[in-house]
């Protein structure tokens, strides 16, 4: 079972095995290495720089001051391991389905294949039906990132469509994105 506490204006969740929270000073090398894995960023355009990443953070972390949720650190329980990120938060680009609010995450491929990003995910789809009352949410990614896109089909969410991300240039490889979307929240 999930176990959520809004201490405002962050969020806390916690599930089983994993702590979703705001970012600390603590989190800047382990999403520094994260950004700058090849693999781990392979269906973004690039890899990012520390000093992207670290503007990412701040970005992120506003974010979450502002409106109460976002994307969360992860945090492994057993370990106290920062992981990567999952949450919720508005888009910002103009598609088809915007606004909204999109789940999304992203792990270290240390993490990939024990059901961290889905239980952190099942736990921010609670958190936004229930805690946010929102009435949908949606995810996307690059039609190539098949991982990606198993996490969503776990966590309950149908395919609408695809689109050409905007702030991906003409003819990349990765401008064709695949939507999901989901509008209850699974039992977890």
């Amino acid at each position: 079972m999930v176990r959520i506490d809004i201490i405002m204006p962050n969020a806390i969740i916690e599930t089983p095995r994993l702590i979703l929270r705001q970012w600390k000073e603590s989190d800047q090398d382990p999403y520094i290495r994260l950004n700058s894995d090849l693999e781990v960023m392979e269906f973004f355009p690039s890899v990012k720089t520390p000093t992207e990443t670290l503007a990412q953070i701040k970005k992120i972390a506003a974010y979450i001051g502002q409106h109460g949720y976002g994307f969360f650190a992860v945090e492994r329980k057993d370990n106290h391991q920062f992981i990567g990120f999952t949450g919720v938060c508005e888009p910002g680009f103009d598609a088809y389905f915007t606004p909204c609010i999109e789940i999304g995450w992203r792990l270290s491929k240390e993490n990939w294949g024990q059901g961290f990003a889905t239980e952190a995910a099942l736990a921010c789809l609670d958190f936004g039906f229930d805690k946010l009352n929102l009435a949908a949410i949606y995810s996307f990614t690059s039609i190539h990132n098949k991982r990606s896109e198993k996490v969503m089909q776990r966590i309950g969410m149908s395919k609408t469509g695809e689109f050409d991300h905007p702030s991906i240039a003409d003819g990349h490889w990765l401008k064709r994105h695949t939507v999901y979307k989901i509008s209850s929240a699974p039992k977890l």
